[in-house]
Protein backbone atom coordinates (compact mmCIF):
# COMPACT_ATOMS: atom_id res chain seq x y z
CA UNK A 1 0.00 0.00 0.00
CA UNK A 2 1.70 3.49 -0.80
CA UNK A 3 0.29 5.58 1.25
CA UNK A 4 3.04 8.26 2.64
CA UNK A 5 2.89 8.04 6.50
CA UNK A 6 2.96 11.47 6.75
CA UNK A 7 -0.88 11.56 5.98
CA UNK A 8 -1.74 9.24 8.49
CA UNK A 9 0.74 11.01 11.42
CA UNK A 10 -1.01 14.52 9.92
CA UNK A 11 -4.29 12.80 10.74
CA UNK A 12 -3.55 11.79 14.16
CA UNK A 13 -1.32 15.00 15.06
CA UNK A 14 -5.25 17.42 13.39
CA UNK A 15 -7.05 15.24 16.08
CA UNK A 16 -4.61 15.13 19.13
CA UNK A 17 -4.94 18.82 18.44
CA UNK A 18 -7.96 18.76 20.75
CA UNK A 19 -8.88 17.86 24.05
CA UNK A 20 -11.40 15.24 23.08
CA UNK A 21 -13.86 15.33 20.41
CA UNK A 22 -17.30 13.49 19.06
CA UNK A 23 -16.91 11.52 16.22
CA UNK A 24 -19.95 11.36 13.88
CA UNK A 25 -20.48 7.52 13.32
CA UNK A 26 -22.51 5.85 10.70
CA UNK A 27 -20.45 2.68 10.76
CA UNK A 28 -19.43 3.02 7.30
CA UNK A 29 -15.73 3.04 5.70
CA UNK A 30 -14.67 6.54 6.41
CA UNK A 31 -16.36 7.01 10.00
CA UNK A 32 -14.64 3.57 11.05
CA UNK A 33 -11.22 4.27 10.26
CA UNK A 34 -11.87 7.92 11.36
CA UNK A 35 -13.03 6.67 15.01
CA UNK A 36 -9.86 4.34 14.58
CA UNK A 37 -7.69 7.12 14.43
CA UNK A 38 -9.26 9.25 17.29
CA UNK A 39 -8.91 6.31 19.48
CA UNK A 40 -5.50 5.72 19.29
CA UNK A 41 -4.84 10.10 19.30
CA UNK A 42 -7.10 10.51 22.26
CA UNK A 43 -7.79 7.62 24.32
CA UNK A 44 -10.50 7.71 26.21
CA UNK A 45 -11.22 11.27 25.42
CA UNK A 46 -13.10 9.67 21.83
CA UNK A 47 -16.77 9.61 21.78
CA UNK A 48 -18.71 7.74 18.94
CA UNK A 49 -22.25 9.22 17.90
CA UNK A 50 -24.63 7.90 16.41
CA UNK A 51 -28.06 9.22 14.92
CA UNK A 52 -31.13 6.57 14.98
CA UNK A 53 -33.64 7.99 12.75
CA UNK A 54 -36.03 5.96 10.45
CA UNK A 55 -34.22 6.98 7.44
CA UNK A 56 -30.66 4.78 8.74
CA UNK A 57 -31.32 1.15 8.56
CA UNK A 58 -31.24 -0.68 11.77
CA UNK A 59 -28.74 -3.29 10.65
CA UNK A 60 -26.07 -0.43 10.29
CA UNK A 61 -27.12 1.25 13.63
CA UNK A 62 -26.46 -2.94 14.86
CA UNK A 63 -23.30 -2.71 12.88
CA UNK A 64 -21.99 0.83 14.50
CA UNK A 65 -22.94 -0.46 18.18
CA UNK A 66 -21.05 -3.72 17.90
CA UNK A 67 -17.70 -1.95 16.36
CA UNK A 68 -17.65 0.41 18.90
CA UNK A 69 -17.99 -2.26 21.58
CA UNK A 70 -15.49 -3.95 20.34
CA UNK A 71 -13.02 -1.72 20.37
CA UNK A 72 -14.47 0.30 23.66
CA UNK A 73 -15.25 3.30 22.82
CA UNK A 74 -18.09 5.31 24.20
CA UNK A 75 -20.70 5.50 22.11
CA UNK A 76 -24.25 7.64 22.52
CA UNK A 77 -27.15 7.03 20.01
CA UNK A 78 -29.09 9.91 19.60
CA UNK A 79 -32.42 9.11 18.66
CA UNK A 80 -34.56 10.97 16.70
CA UNK A 81 -38.11 11.26 14.79
CA UNK A 82 -38.47 11.98 10.95
CA UNK A 83 -38.25 15.58 10.84
CA UNK A 84 -40.95 17.33 9.04
CA UNK A 85 -38.76 19.48 6.70
CA UNK A 86 -37.76 16.15 5.20
CA UNK A 87 -41.35 14.48 4.62
CA UNK A 88 -41.58 15.42 1.18
CA UNK A 89 -38.06 14.68 0.35
CA UNK A 90 -37.05 18.64 -1.11
CA UNK A 91 -34.11 18.78 -3.47
CA UNK A 92 -31.80 19.58 -0.40
CA UNK A 93 -32.65 17.36 1.62
CA UNK A 94 -28.89 16.54 1.99
CA UNK A 95 -28.22 20.33 3.85
CA UNK A 96 -31.02 20.06 5.23
CA UNK A 97 -30.56 16.83 6.93
CA UNK A 98 -26.72 17.51 7.54
CA UNK A 99 -27.98 20.61 8.77
CA UNK A 100 -30.37 19.37 11.86
CA UNK A 101 -28.43 15.82 12.54
CA UNK A 102 -25.07 17.55 13.06
CA UNK A 103 -26.79 20.26 15.21
CA UNK A 104 -27.85 17.73 17.41
CA UNK A 105 -24.40 15.99 17.46
CA UNK A 106 -23.05 19.50 18.46
CA UNK A 107 -25.74 19.23 21.28
CA UNK A 108 -24.61 15.98 22.36
CA UNK A 109 -20.91 17.92 22.10
CA UNK A 110 -21.53 20.45 24.57
CA UNK A 111 -23.43 18.07 27.08
CA UNK A 112 -20.36 15.82 27.12
CA UNK A 113 -18.26 19.28 27.87
CA UNK A 114 -16.80 18.69 24.20
CA UNK A 115 -15.86 21.49 21.86
CA UNK A 116 -15.32 19.64 18.80
CA UNK A 117 -17.16 17.16 16.20
CA UNK A 118 -15.40 15.48 13.70
CA UNK A 119 -16.65 13.44 9.78
CA UNK A 120 -15.71 11.60 7.34
CA UNK A 121 -15.66 13.12 4.30
CA UNK A 122 -12.77 12.92 2.20
CA UNK A 123 -11.17 14.98 -0.56
CA UNK A 124 -12.41 13.01 -3.64
CA UNK A 125 -16.16 13.82 -1.75
CA UNK A 126 -15.06 17.48 -2.66
CA UNK A 127 -15.33 16.86 -6.31
CA UNK A 128 -18.94 15.39 -6.28
CA UNK A 129 -22.10 16.41 -5.73
CA UNK A 130 -22.24 16.87 -2.27
CA UNK A 131 -24.82 19.86 -0.43
CA UNK A 132 -24.49 18.07 2.81
CA UNK A 133 -20.81 20.03 3.10
CA UNK A 134 -22.02 22.93 3.06
CA UNK A 135 -23.79 22.92 6.42
CA UNK A 136 -20.95 20.92 7.66
CA UNK A 137 -18.93 24.20 6.80
CA UNK A 138 -22.12 26.45 8.52
CA UNK A 139 -21.87 24.45 11.36
CA UNK A 140 -18.50 24.11 11.90
CA UNK A 141 -18.05 20.76 11.66
CA UNK A 142 -14.30 19.75 10.77
CA UNK A 143 -13.24 17.22 8.41
CA UNK A 144 -9.74 15.52 8.70
CA UNK A 145 -9.82 13.25 6.11
CA UNK A 146 -9.84 16.94 4.20
CA UNK A 147 -7.55 18.44 6.35
CA UNK A 148 -5.20 15.39 6.05
CA UNK A 149 -5.83 15.10 2.20
CA UNK A 150 -6.82 11.68 2.31
CA UNK A 151 -8.23 10.04 -0.39
CA UNK A 152 -11.08 7.54 -0.23
CA UNK A 153 -8.59 4.83 -1.98
CA UNK A 154 -6.25 5.55 0.96
CA UNK A 155 -8.97 5.39 3.77
CA UNK A 156 -9.68 2.12 2.44
CA UNK A 157 -6.17 0.55 2.15
CA UNK A 158 -5.53 2.26 5.86
CA UNK A 159 -8.50 0.64 6.64
CA UNK A 160 -7.13 -2.67 5.59
CA UNK A 161 -3.79 -1.84 7.14
CA UNK A 162 -5.70 -1.92 10.07
CA UNK A 163 -7.34 -4.85 9.82
CA UNK A 164 -10.86 -2.71 10.03
CA UNK A 165 -14.03 -4.68 9.16
CA UNK A 166 -15.18 -2.07 6.98
CA UNK A 167 -12.00 -1.54 4.56
CA UNK A 168 -14.15 -3.46 1.35
CA UNK A 169 -17.85 -2.13 2.41
CA UNK A 170 -19.00 -1.08 -0.82
CA UNK A 171 -20.27 2.70 0.08
CA UNK A 172 -23.60 3.74 1.41
CA UNK A 173 -26.36 6.35 1.83
CA UNK A 174 -29.33 6.84 3.76
CA UNK A 175 -33.02 5.51 2.46
CA UNK A 176 -33.59 8.78 1.77
CA UNK A 177 -32.17 8.72 -1.49
CA UNK A 178 -34.32 5.25 -2.58
CA UNK A 179 -37.00 7.85 -2.82
CA UNK A 180 -37.97 10.31 -5.58
CA UNK A 181 -37.36 14.02 -4.86
CA UNK A 182 -40.72 15.85 -4.24
CA UNK A 183 -42.80 12.66 -3.28
CA UNK A 184 -43.78 12.14 0.29
CA UNK A 185 -41.56 9.57 2.10
CA UNK A 186 -43.70 7.41 4.95
CA UNK A 187 -41.96 5.51 7.30
CA UNK A 188 -43.68 2.33 5.41
CA UNK A 189 -41.95 2.99 2.71
CA UNK A 190 -38.63 3.06 4.48
CA UNK A 191 -39.31 0.02 5.66
CA UNK A 192 -40.04 -1.70 2.62
CA UNK A 193 -36.91 -0.55 0.71
CA UNK A 194 -34.62 -1.09 4.13
CA UNK A 195 -36.10 -4.94 3.95
CA UNK A 196 -35.58 -5.53 0.19
CA UNK A 197 -31.80 -4.30 0.63
CA UNK A 198 -31.23 -6.31 3.63
CA UNK A 199 -32.40 -9.33 1.81
CA UNK A 200 -30.75 -8.72 -1.35
CA UNK A 201 -27.37 -7.91 0.65
CA UNK A 202 -28.28 -11.11 2.33
CA UNK A 203 -27.55 -13.17 -0.76
CA UNK A 204 -24.25 -11.87 -1.99
CA UNK A 205 -24.79 -8.52 -3.59
CA UNK A 206 -23.91 -5.90 -0.80
CA UNK A 207 -23.87 -3.29 -3.49
CA UNK A 208 -27.22 -2.52 -3.98
CA UNK A 209 -29.70 -0.23 -4.03
CA UNK A 210 -33.66 -0.04 -4.21
CA UNK A 211 -35.17 2.88 -5.56
CA UNK A 212 -39.22 3.16 -4.34
CA UNK A 213 -41.17 4.08 -7.35
CA UNK A 214 -44.82 3.41 -4.99
CA UNK A 215 -45.58 0.44 -5.62
CA UNK A 216 -42.42 -0.69 -7.97
CA UNK A 217 -38.98 -1.71 -6.73
CA UNK A 218 -36.22 -0.48 -9.20
CA UNK A 219 -33.49 -2.62 -8.65
CA UNK A 220 -29.88 -1.31 -9.16
CA UNK A 221 -26.79 -3.67 -8.60
CA UNK A 222 -23.51 -3.48 -10.41
CA UNK A 223 -23.70 -3.42 -14.13
CA UNK A 224 -20.98 -6.36 -14.81
CA UNK A 225 -23.21 -8.70 -12.05
CA UNK A 226 -26.88 -7.98 -13.86
CA UNK A 227 -26.38 -11.71 -15.64
CA UNK A 228 -25.57 -12.60 -11.87
CA UNK A 229 -28.42 -11.11 -10.55
CA UNK A 230 -31.01 -12.70 -12.96
CA UNK A 231 -29.91 -16.10 -12.17
CA UNK A 232 -30.17 -15.43 -8.58
CA UNK A 233 -33.13 -14.47 -8.62
CA UNK A 234 -33.92 -18.14 -9.73
CA UNK A 235 -32.37 -19.37 -7.07
CA UNK A 236 -33.31 -16.90 -4.10
CA UNK A 237 -36.73 -15.71 -5.32
CA UNK A 238 -35.84 -12.50 -5.20
CA UNK A 239 -39.11 -11.13 -7.27
CA UNK A 240 -41.50 -12.52 -5.00
CA UNK A 241 -39.49 -12.07 -1.69
CA UNK A 242 -39.94 -8.03 -2.60
CA UNK A 243 -43.59 -8.41 -3.56
CA UNK A 244 -44.13 -10.36 0.10
CA UNK A 245 -42.55 -6.54 1.14
CA UNK A 246 -45.18 -4.98 -0.48
CA UNK A 247 -44.42 -4.33 -3.92
CA UNK A 248 -46.59 -5.11 -6.87
CA UNK A 249 -43.47 -4.87 -9.54
CA UNK A 250 -40.34 -5.61 -9.27
CA UNK A 251 -37.75 -4.36 -12.15
CA UNK A 252 -33.63 -4.67 -12.52
CA UNK A 253 -32.38 -1.36 -13.91
CA UNK A 254 -30.08 -2.57 -16.83
CA UNK A 255 -27.91 0.30 -16.20
CA UNK A 256 -26.64 -0.72 -13.06
CA UNK A 257 -25.91 1.64 -10.10
CA UNK A 258 -25.52 5.17 -10.44
CA UNK A 259 -25.24 6.80 -7.60
CA UNK A 260 -27.84 10.14 -6.91
CA UNK A 261 -30.06 8.52 -10.12
CA UNK A 262 -33.10 9.83 -8.08
CA UNK A 263 -31.78 13.32 -7.88
CA UNK A 264 -33.20 16.21 -9.56
CA UNK A 265 -30.73 17.51 -12.54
Amino acid sequence: MDIPASKYDKLLEILAETDGAVIAFSGGVDSTLLLHAAKEALGEKTIAASIATPYVPQWEQREAKEFTRKISVKHVVVEMDFPAELRMNPPDHCYTCKKILFGKLLEEAQRQGLEHVFEGTNIDDLSDYRPGIKALRELGIRSPFVEAELTKQEIRDLSQRFDLPTWNKPSFACLLSRMPVGIEVTNEALQQVEKAEFFIMGIGFPAVRVRHHGDVARIEVPADRLQEFIEANKVHGINNKLKEFGYRHVSLDLGGYKMGSLNKK
